[in-house]
């Protein structure tokens, strides 16, 4: 509704605030007078009309009415508009917030704080940054958007790659806070994983041979085909070591192996790196058991991937790799010389593991009392407080 309200208002800031007007509306009405029949179309009209009146008020902006004028004079709520024009509202939006007039660190935080629904915090977490600094970014991406008049559409096929970068970026992040989020008191949120598999397969209908799109789509089905697995009875995390295979969604993974190999045939001599990453994915969803995963094959990927882009996370996730294939002090040697993670709790909670595991328990202990205080799910935060109670 709010992609709706942005394509026709043609203004975020103004889109975001007649939206949050019609909420509380419908909170103080619906309760007295019912739900309506048709909810997203009373929505619309009571946001547009709303609108409307901040517009006629504001007369520095009168040249804007005419444009708002839509919806006006209904006084009946119009028809549901069908799935189609709501998903290219959503995907004109995120191709929107996109644009390359933006920076890329610009495009995936706007599109994630608007078309994904994250907090502010929360895309700060995503990209690794302070909040204040998130916040200033968000402003300024907002600003441009304005001062540069750029279309609330989709832009011509041509165009489209240039923006995919971003789009790609923005749709994983949303997956990824979906899959593991960064607060809160669940492990998981199953309707950002949704929607991030919504919009991952709405852009292969639209970029069906893009070797990004495809990768992407497969790395978020291969994760996702183990979410019944990842939570046992009382809500606690289960790790991959002790997942039961037998409940990993099995359609899921083949779909997601054959999207891996026609990524892979598309990229022969340059890889992708959502690619990449989705054949590292496959590599665990096609193990038996844990114990017979293919780790030399995973490290080779990771070892691509960091050829097309040397990240410090990259780093951190081949070096826990390296401690499975290894030992924990290989894998710890790895994890020490990565720099620029002090404020990531995922490097001092792999910190923390591999100490545990050799024997270190002081220095495992302030490891995973660092990667708490800097902000975990409960559930997560949960599970490092029991391995800080099981150390001697």
């Amino acid at each position: 509704m709010l992609a709706t309200l942005i394509r026709v208002i043609g203004d975020i800031d103004l889109a975001e605030d007649v939206a949050q007007d019609a909420a509380v509306r419908a909170l103080e009405t619906w309760p007295r007078d019912g739900v309506p029949a048709n909810p997203r179309a009373w929505f619309l009209v009571t946001a547009k009309r709303r609108a409307i009146d901040i517009i006629r008020r504001e007369t520095q902006r009168a040249g804007k009415e005419e444009a708002a004028m839509w919806g006006a004079d209904d006084t009946h709520d119009p028809p549901l508009e069908p799935p189609d024009v709501v998903r290219d509202d959503l995907l004109r939006l995120v191709f929107t917030c996109c644009h390359p007039a933006l920076s890329l660190e610009a495009q995936v935080a706007l599109a994630l704080r608007t078309l994904g629904g994250l907090t502010t915090a929360e895309v700060a977490r995503a990209l690794l940054v302070s909040e204040a600094t998130m916040a200033k970014r968000l402003v300024r991406a907002k600003q441009k958007i304005a001062q540069a008049h750029i279309p609330y559409r989709v832009p011509p096929a041509a165009d489209l790659p240039a923006r995919l970068s971003g789009v790609a970026a923005t749709v994983y992040l949303i997956f990824n806070e979906g899959y593991a989020a960064t607060g809160g008191a669940d492990l998981t949120r199953v309707a950002l994983t949704a929607e991030a598999l919504r919009l991952g397969r709405l852009l292969a209908e639209l970029m069906p041979d893009e070797p990004t799109v495809l990768g992407l789509l497969a790395l978020m089905l291969l994760h996702d085909s183990r979410r019944e697995a990842r939570l046992d009875v009382e809500g606690d995390p289960v790790l991959l070591p002790d997942q039961d295979r037998a409940s990993w969604n099995q359609a899921a993974i083949k779909e997601g192996v054959e999207l891996v190999g026609r990524g892979l045939r598309r990229t022969p001599d340059h890889p992708d790196a959502y690619v990449v990453q989705a054949a590292i994915a496959a590599c665990h969803a096609l193990a038996p058991t844990y114990e017979t995963t293919n780790w030399d094959a995973v490290i080779s990927w990771y070892d691509v991937l960091l050829s097309t882009g040397d990240t410090p996370v990259g780093r951190l996730n081949r070096a826990a790799a390296v401690a499975e294939r290894d030992g924990p002090a290989a894998g710890l040697a790895l994890v020490d010389a990565i720099g620029g993670l002090d404020g990531y709790p995922w490097w001092h909670a792999t910190r923390g593991e591999l100490l545990h595991r050799l024997g270190d328990h002081e220095a495992a202990r302030i490891a995973y009392q660092q990667a708490i205080s800097l902000g975990i799910n409960d559930p997560v935060a949960q599970r490092l407080q029991r391995r800080l109670t099981d150390l001697p």
